[in-house]
This record gives structure tokens, sequence and C-alpha cells, in this order.
């Protein structure tokens, strides 16, 4: 269903999943930023020139590879709620009870660099390399540019077009089919974690956030992690009988061509298993007339609250 045409020539990089705020690039050290390395900082063959953004959990910063005359990003592991930057460029933890969380974060970190170095799809993040330095880990990647779906949809003064909208979720659900292959699942898919490129309009999924979810889990902070609307129910807790597997990705999947086709996010799925408010888009007459039964039919069955229901992998959400 959700198959269709067009080439696709992007890759992934989240120049935007670290930001929260846009800082200087000033190097002042504190609790709120951990510091910023300066421009004209030199990691291995790369000079920093710039910070694209900064978060609770890493800094993106653009660089010049010398090497090969480029530019990239480089994302760079600073949790600032646990670790700080010293005089020297080294970033330690705020204290020996941090150590721990920080060195788990770090590990996960890293672990999303093998995995997605693995990875060779062009909707897709494209690692060019990692290391280890500072007392921290960077990793070099392409530097794009474009907006995300949600600025996207913002943007756009009338119902989104069928045909644009299964372009764009064909592109995501390769990717993340090649995910699932690997056993590695998404877990955050939503309208801010798509990058439209500005060149072709092509998708790149954005922010894995694994360190994110290992500090999360720790610190028992999983509010900063879901995001109402897109999060299924088996991620706000461990049931025994909800599992987390590919369907939670078709879930949050649907989740985002509900947000295309009518604006807003379903109801969370938390309060759909005490009282399911769902209104099923088959049956709404005015989508009817703008969308095929065949696609709203696909986004119905794709939400549904138990896993068991929905299709269990991207394939069999594009065949529904």
């Amino acid at each position: 269903m959700l198959a269709a045409s067009g080439q696709a020539s992007t890759e992934w990089l989240n120049p935007l999943a670290a930001t929260q705020a846009m800082p200087s690039s000033s190097g002042t050290t504190s609790n709120a930023n951990a510091g910023l390395l300066p421009n004209g900082t030199k990691l291995a063959e790369f000079e920093i020139t710039g910070v694209i953004g900064q978060g609770g959990f890493g800094v993106v910063y653009r660089a010049w590879d010398h090497a090969l005359e480029r530019e990239v990003a480089i994302k760079e592991y600073m949790p600032s709620s646990l670790a700080n930057r010293q005089s020297d460029g080294r970033v330690v933890p705020l204290s020996e009870r941090h150590k721990d969380t920080f060195d788990a974060g770090m590990r996960s970190f890293i672990n999303e660099a093998r995995l997605l170095a693995q990875f060779d799809d062009p909707s897709l993040l494209k690692v060019y390399r990692f290391w280890q330095q500072h007392g921290t880990t960077y990793m070099v990647m392409p530097l794009y540019r474009g907006q995300t779906l949600k600025a996207a949809l913002a943007s756009m003064g009338e119902p989104v077009d069928e045909a644009w909208l299964l372009q764009v979720v064909d592109r995501v659900t390769h990717a993340l089919a090649i995910m699932h292959q690997a056993s590695c699942y998404h877990r955050d898919i939503a309208p801010d974690n798509i990058l439209l490129l500005e060149d072709t309009g092509l998708p790149v999924v954005l922010d894995f956030g694994a360190a994110r979810r290992v500090i999360s889990d720790m610190t028992q902070a999983i509010t900063v992690i879901l995001k109402p609307g897109y999060a299924p129910v088996e991620q706000y807790a461990e049931v025994p009988d909800m599992t987390q597997g590919a369907w939670t990705d078709v879930y949050a999947l649907a989740a985002v061509m509900h947000v295309a086709i009518c604006g807003r996010a379903p109801p969370p799925s938390v309060a759909r298993m005490i009282s399911d408010q769902y209104v099923a888009l088959a049956n709404n007459e005015i989508l009817s007339k703008r969308y095929s039964h065949r696609l709203l039919a696909t986004i119905d069955q794709a939400l549904s609250v138990r896993p068991e229901h929905r299709p269990q992998s991207m394939a069999a959400m594009r065949e529904a």
C-alpha cells in the first residue's frame, strides 16, 4: 500500500537531534550548557567552525575536514546533567555518583555509532568515523540542509497531497526495515525526527537517541523520551504480553501520517487503553473524499492499541 515511485538519495545526520537551544560557541563552562568547544578547536583532522545545536545529551558542531576538504557535522557526547568541560577541553562527570550513568550513556553512544556505520541506505545516517578523545566520544556525519517534516507540515497552507506523503513514508519505511533487520528499533519516530532535504525533498530519519534512552532509563526519567500521541502503549511500561519491536515503530509512523492528514496526533495510547476515543479515519467522510480508503484503513490498523493487532513489520505495513 505504501509503495510510491521516486528515487531516493538521502543519508542520515541529526543536526537537529541535539538542539534544544542555539548557544554561541564561547566555551563558557556551566551546568546549563556544559561548555562548548570554541571555533578553531582541532579534533583529529577536523576543525570546529561553528555550533549547529546543543541539547541535554550532546552538541552538534559544524566542522571542516582538512583531509578530504569538505564540510561535515560532528556530534559530541555531552550530557549536561552529568558532565562538565574542564579548561583543557576534557569532559568529566560532575561527581563520582554520576560516573556510572555517564559511562553507560557513552557506551550506548559508541554502540549506536558502530551500528549506524554498518548501514549504507541513503535514508539512514552515514557515520564516517567515530573515536574517543577528551574523555568523551565524537561521531562524524554528513552535513545536511533541510527542514523537518514538522516544519514542512506547518508551512503547508492546504491538506497534504497523498502522493507526496506516500513518497516520504515509502523511504522512511524502507529505512526502518533495514534497521529492524539488525534488531534495532528507533522508538522515537515523530515529525521532528524526519528531515526533508532541501535539494531533493527526500526524507532522512533522525535522532536514534541511544545514549539518551540509556541515561533516561538509569535515572528513571522516562517522560523525557516518550512523545504522547506517537508512543505506543508498550513503551510506557514493560508488560509481559506487550514487548517492543518493529510494531512499535509501525505505530509511531502511523501517528506521523495521522498528523500529516488530520493536523493532530491521535489520542495518547495509555488513555486509549482505559477508554479508546480514537475515531477511525476510514469512517471520516471528508477525509474519504481526499484520500484513498486503503491509506486511511492502513493508518487505522497501524494505530491499534494492542501491538498484536498492528502490522508486525514495515513490509507488512507497506503491503496492507
